[in-house]
């Protein structure tokens, strides 16, 4: 007889999931699904009211990356005021970004994916947490709180908030950076670097211990999608989009805010509530794509930065072409951090991140607007319609982990196929099953979002547990 495995939900992710797995009569892995079983509806919340709220009402899709959503919503909203803001506070929202991306990608390695990487995935999963961690590995954990604790002290310093920060607006940030605040950053960094130099150090040393998770863990040719400056250096804030394929090669580049909805596509699948995002020309499936830290260090030529750039070199020892296998999306993070400490204290050393003048002011110019900026995850676009006095008419959100979602189920796949065998299984072949989609890190609480005639299903539950109604579209 046919059985299903079903996991729910799928742990040390953010937000709500599930993973199934379907087994023919004879034990063997037939399909497997990531489920985002969890619906918001941001696009309709925001229909009605003035453009201009945006970037604070987007913020709260997310509280683990904020940041990303205001800067792409204000990057639309300045779309349609046709305005330029100030250069210094184009280095203020980059700083905040990169703030944000170092306390995020912390998050991701340490507290989420490290106890199956320092621990084992087969340790105790009663102490297979981040205080398990602490426990066994006390300098690493004390680290990765650390960089998190950094990333989030300054986000706080910007913006007067660690979540949720408000400072971000249309035409640029509310105000400027103070000497004080300047300089009390700047007395962080050397925490920050040798910690950044002590998780790399640590993963590298344990990375050999996984080569069979290498070899399965979403490990298959696909193309890869990321935002990177004119000269081939990574970019989080601003930039457009290049396209590659497995082999390397350019598909599409410039893809601007304004071109991404001429060349992305999304579909939508009965089993999740987060839609999966496919490169136009070539149709879903086939033009499906990842984005992230594997993406971007897959793509770009340089960091920038010298100690990055040290790292993204022997990184890409790692292939002759770009790295398949999504295990490495943890080795991406930590050399991601390290470059947003390079970055932001050169930032914080630019002559003019002092200047007043962070603001630039406008009315409505245009009746249509796109930003984008790369969040920790990847990709993140903002599409907004708008009607002659600024009101809200239409949004809609592409999120990274919609862009990495057929990937995540294929990768699922491929690891249940591998570890599964003879309808036989133990918790920890199960861990390694959840452990692919921890790799791409993804934020489900960003991601479900539901465009056009979406299944749902809806579900009224009284205190007692007993279903009082329930309602099913499609």
């Amino acid at each position: 007889m046919s059985q299903t495995i079903t996991i729910d939900p799928v742990t040390r992710l953010e937000g709500h999931g599930k993973i199934t797995i379907q087994l023919n009569g004879q034990g063997e892995v037939e399909d497997a699904h990531f489920h985002v079983t969890q619906v918001r509806g941001f696009e309709k919340f925001s229909e009605g009211r003035p453009y201009y709220e945006m970037p604070g009402l987007m913020a709260r899709i997310c509280g683990i990356c904020p940041v990303s959503h205001l800067i792409a919503s204000a990057r639309a909203c300045e779309a349609i005021m046709s305005v330029r803001i100030p250069p210094t506070a184009a280095l203020l929202r980059r700083m905040l970004n990169l703030a944000q991306m170092v306390q995020s990608h912390a998050l991701s390695f340490f507290y989420l994916a490290s106890p199956d990487l320092l621990l084992g995935m087969e340790f105790d999963p009663k102490l297979r947490n981040i205080l398990g961690v602490v426990a066994a590995k006390p300098a690493l954990g004390r680290a990765g709180v650390a960089l998190r604790r950094f990333g989030q002290h300054i986000i706080e310093l910007l913006g007067s908030k660690r979540v949720h920060p408000g400072w971000v607006v249309p035409g640029g940030v509310t105000e400027p950076l103070s000497t004080a605040k300047r300089d009390e950053i700047l007395a962080m960094l050397p925490e920050a670097y040798a910690n950044a130099a002590l998780a790399l150090s640590a993963y590298k040393q344990i990375a050999d211990r996984f080569d069979a998770e290498i070899d399965v863990f979403a490990n298959f040719p696909s193309n890869f999608m990321s935002l990177l400056n004119e000269d081939g250096s990574i970019e989080f804030t601003t930039g457009a989009l290049r396209l590659i394929d497995a082999q390397g090669a350019t598909i599409e580049d410039g893809i601007t805010a304004a071109r991404f909805a001429e060349v992305i596509g999304e579909a939508v699948e009965p089993y999740s509530y987060t839609k999966f995002a496919y490169y136009k020309p070539l149709g879903y499936p086939q033009g499906s794509y990842r984005v992230g830290p594997l993406a971007r260090l897959n793509i770009v030529s340089s960091m920038g930065t010298p100690r990055a750039e040290k790292e993204l070199a022997e990184f890409k020892q790692l292939a002759s072409g770009p790295i398949l296998s999504s295990f490495h999306y943890h080795h991406a993070r930590l050399v991601e951090i390290l470059y947003g400490v390079e970055k932001i204290e050169e930032i914080l050393n630019d002559p003019g991140i002092l200047d007043k003048h962070v603001r630039a002011t406008a009315g409505v110019n245009r009746l249509e607007g796109a930003g984008q900026a790369e969040a920790p995850r990847g990709v993140l676009h903002h599409h907004y319609k708008v009607d002659e006095n600024g009101k809200m008419l239409w949004a809609n959100l592409v999120i990274a982990t919609g862009q990495n979602n057929r990937a995540m189920n294929l990768g699922v796949l491929q690891a249940a196929r591998h570890y599964v065998k003879d309808g036989k299984f133990t918790e920890g072949i199960l861990n390694r099953v959840e452990a692919v989609v921890r790799a791409f890190d993804p934020c489900l609480s960003c991601s479900s979002h539901a465009f056009g005639q979406m299944p749902l299903a809806i579900s009224l539950v009284s205190a007692h547990g007993k279903v009082v109604d329930r309602a099913v579209r499609g």
